[in-house]
């Protein structure tokens, strides 16, 4: 797993083995996403979305803590995945950093707590799974416009973007800031701490009483 721009991001491209049969590799490996980032992932929920080409669903992020942890794949067609950096006082507050998630390379990207997800469709039927830390709570999730010129995301040229009414009419970065709504850096730096803690804490070996 690589680390992307954005601390608290990474890309895993794993090893694909081919034969006369097909293709098998490992989506998912718990023990490097532990040697890369320090903590394991809970798996609380799995989810599954299928979109046609230009479907924009995102950005989306939820209150730290919990907030929630995604380790995101496409396995079927095409995404341009997207992290983005919403935690206010993060030195790349604002920024954002694409990847494009396909069926060929069969990469995946592993965003931590507090970090702004969303992707588009590149192709029909794009089928995206991702694997989350905590299950959905509505109470605790929000929208910054993924069309927002602030951010300045590029999207794909030449397609209008299909969102959901929700995601449309979400607010700015800079409205949600004002609201409230964003995670900190220092808050969500503090809970990944935690979390890497209560990991250590976990895989230490036990002595055993003579």
């Amino acid at each position: 797993m690589k680390p992307l721009s954005i601390d608290g991001a990474w890309v895993h491209q794993p090893r694909q083995f081919d034969d006369d049969r097909g293709t098998f590799l490992e989506v998912f490996q718990g023990e490097r996403l532990l040697e890369a980032t320090g903590r394991r992932l809970n798996l609380a929920q799995a989810n599954c979305s299928v979109s046609r080409r230009g479907v924009l669903r995102g950005v989306h992020f939820a209150d730290v803590p919990p907030s929630q942890a995604k380790y995101v794949t496409c396995v079927r067609g095409a995404v341009r995945d997207v992290v983005v950096d919403l935690r206010t006082g993060s030195p790349t507050f604002g920024e954002w950093e694409a990847v494009e998630l396909n069926d060929v390379e069969r990469n995946a990207v592993f965003l931590s707590e507090g970090l702004g997800h969303a992707f588009q469709a590149l192709t029909d039927e794009a089928t995206v799974v991702y694997l989350c830390s905590t299950g959905y709570d509505p109470g605790r999730e929000h929208g910054v416009n993924p069309l927002d010129p602030d951010l300045g995301i590029d999207w794909l040229d030449g397609t209008a973007p299909i969102l959901s009414a929700k995601d449309a009419t979400a607010p700015s970065l800079s409205q949600a800031q004002a609201a409230g709504l964003l995670p900190s850096y220092q808050e969500c730096r503090a809970f990944l701490h935690s979390l890497a803690s209560a990991t250590s804490e976990s895989t230490e070996p036990i002595e055993e009483t003579p």
